[in-house]
């Protein structure tokens, strides 16, 4: 996750590298907690539902206003590239 927000060249690649890692360690976590304490495997299972669902509708909902606010998405200049 970090790695990704240093690395990427624009908001839209940070917003999705940093969507993805919160959303696999969250579901790491939460699968740690149901192997120790399987007990609790359903209320585990309502919180990962939760997680699966909101994560990408949250980053999707972010980079939709920064489009609508004008902020330009990077793209590759250079050798190869079509102009």
């Amino acid at each position: 996750g970090a790695l990704g927000l240093l690395r990427m060249p624009d908001v839209y690649n940070r917003i999705q590298a940093g969507t993805k890692a919160v959303t696999l360690g969250s579901l790491s976590i939460l699968l740690g907690i149901a192997l120790l304490f399987p007990d609790w495997w359903s209320k585990l299972l309502v919180i990962a539902g939760f997680i699966l669902l909101t994560n990408p509708i949250g980053s999707s909902t972010i980079a939709r206003a920064l489009l609508v606010a004008g902020v330009k998405p990077w793209q590759k200049s250079g050798e190869g590239v079509e102009k």
